[in-house]
């Protein structure tokens, strides 16, 4: 006669013998080194983010609550619903974002401006939208070319390893180029008269300016090195993810997603869409 005793100790093993065969399979998905990162978003149900904490409109991180804010922070979070996923953030840098993709700590970054140096390492989405190069000035420096900035007597700061790095390191060989680790620093280089100017993408550009109009002025020099501002992924052989981003990033740009995020969050810092210049189109 088999008691209930029985069954929950027949039930208990088959149980137990279930997980055990079960457990080295789920072992295996976890740690294949193959498994692409479209698969591992899916199976885990999380998308990791690098977010620049400086980096206003594009990243804001408030310091007492640390949660973030930003139009990429919403356009991140639109995917990752779309995807069935958690936002995972992890804070980085502008000239570290590549760094951090490569070496697998994030899936995707968004705000990177694609270049042949960043392309030989890693995968770019299509445009969210179109940028422009330009430079803060301090009050009494007001030069109208790159030609005018690539000379000996100007002091430009960068953060270093970013694109404003090897723009002027292209355009401007002959300045004093002064690289540092965050834009930020950059930014107090130029405030306290160490530098002439500031290379930094119009949009950054603009919010600096908002936040401190005693520092300088803007210049959009000549010619215009127009640019657009990307998505970045970790270089691998299944281009599901970054195919999917794709198709996402232009059906959410038809939908008026993505500009109605990007106008959203430059209000936020004083930025309206007037204060735009020629060569920036969302």
């Amino acid at each position: 006669m088999v008691t209930r005793r029985d069954v929950a100790s027949i039930v208990g093993l088959g149980a137990m013998t279930a997980a055990a065969l079960a457990s080295p399979a789920v072992a295996q998905t976890a740690a294949d080194p193959n498994e692409s990162t479209f698969a591992r978003i899916r199976r885990t149900k999380k998308m990791r983010i690098g977010a620049v904490g400086g980096g206003a409109p594009y990243y804001m991180k408030d310091l007492a609550s640390g949660q973030w804010k930003g139009f990429y922070i919403d356009i991140a979070k639109g995917l990752a619903d779309d995807m069935e996923a958690e936002l995972e953030i992890t804070e980085t840098t502008w000239g570290n974002s590549v760094l951090d993709l490569q070496a697998n700590k994030i899936d995707i970054f968004f705000g990177l401006n694609p270049t042949p140096k960043r392309a030989l390492v890693v995968d770019f989405s299509v445009p969210v939208f179109n940028n422009a190069f330009g430079i803060l000035c301090k009050k009494d420096f007001k030069p109208k070319s790159w030609a005018e900035l690539n000379s000996p007597d100007v002091k430009i700061a960068v953060d270093q390893g970013s694109s404003h790095d090897q723009v002027v390191s292209r355009l401007t060989p002959k300045a004093q180029i002064s690289r540092l680790k965050t834009a930020d620093d950059a930014t107090a280089a130029l405030q306290t008269g160490r530098v002439d100017a500031q290379c930094l993408i119009t949009m950054l550009s603009l919010t600096v300016l908002k936040k401190n109009p005693s520092l300088g002025q803007f210049v959009l020099p000549t010619p215009i090195f127009a640019t657009t501002s990307n998505a970045g992924f970790r270089r691998e052989n299944d281009k599901t993810f970054r195919d999917y981003v794709n198709t996402w990033i232009d059906f959410n740009k038809g939908l008026g997603f993505i500009r109605n995020a990007i106008i959203t969050n430059m209000e936020l810092v004083g930025v309206t869409e007037a204060d735009i210049p020629p060569g920036v189109s969302l």
